[in-house]
């Protein structure tokens, strides 16, 4: 993993953080799921930038409600000890139906400092 090239890792080898978040996510509880951010964490979705806990507990609570979609896990790679992809599937009532969306994720100290969620 020396040449910041993504490898395959097995579904359950994420860390369990970026599981924690996956799963608090999909079952829409934010509560959960924001514990798996820094205090001073990014989030980039959809063109959109939100910066801390408030912020990025406002966008998860939206993003809840917004669309009914089914996810599937169905890809995980490592770059390094801190930078993880994992690739879910949607498909649902949103805008085109289906999207394969990579949540590219950096950990510091055992927490997500950045996600950045893009197709």
């Amino acid at each position: 993993m020396h040449d910041n090239q993504p490898r395959t890792i097995a579904l359950d080898a994420l860390p369990e953080v970026i599981t924690r978040y996956l799963t608090a996510h999909r079952g829409h509880d934010t509560a959960t799921a924001v514990t798996a951010f820094t205090g001073d964490a990014t989030v980039v979705d959809d063109g959109h930038t939100y910066e801390g806990v408030a912020a990025i507990d406002g966008w998860l609570g939206r993003a809840a409600t917004e669309f009914t979609f089914t996810v599937k896990l169905t890809d995980a790679r490592q770059t390094d000890a801190d930078h993880f992809i994992a690739t879910q599937h949607l498909e649902g009532d949103f805008p085109g139906g289906t999207v394969d969306l990579h949540y590219r994720f950096t950990l510091r100290d055992g927490l997500v400092e950045l996600l950045v969620i893009e197709p």
